[in-house]
């Protein structure tokens, strides 16, 4: 008994926005890979056919599209990536400025030190006892 057959696996290689064609949003289109193999005792030898498509998310439409399109999407969502993780937030220091050497709250100027600084609070034990 020889058990064959084939089987289909989808890989989605980027997530990116551009106007769908159908409904007109500016959606986000997930860019798959649809990979079919012939199966010999349910164990894929070799692929049969590859399928590119593009699915919007707002309305669900699924277009094909060519292979150099679909790695030009996902070279361009990588790069995109590169450069958010290069830069996530705002630069520690914006260039251009003088580092700071000693930062001085406004309200309190030079040379005065904080009570808790210069032992003015009292210790444990040293409050005085209220009555009740």
């Amino acid at each position: 008994m020889l058990i064959w057959g084939w089987r289909t696996r989808i890989y989605v290689l980027a997530m990116t926005t551009f106007l769908c064609g159908r409904c007109g949003n500016p959606a986000s289109h997930a860019v798959r890979k649809a990979v079919t193999k012939f199966t010999l005792f349910f164990i894929p030898l070799f692929p049969i056919s590859v399928k590119y498509s593009a699915q919007c998310t707002f309305c669900g439409i699924e277009n094909r599209i060519a292979k150099e399109d679909a790695v030009r999407l996902q070279a361009q969502e990588e790069q995109g990536q590169a450069q958010q993780q290069a830069a996530p937030g705002y630069p520690s220091q914006p260039q251009g400025f003088p580092q700071p050497q000693g930062i001085q709250h406004p309200s309190q100027p030079q040379g005065i030190q904080h009570p808790s600084q210069s032992g003015q609070f009292p210790q444990q034990g040293q409050f005085p006892q209220q009555g009740r």
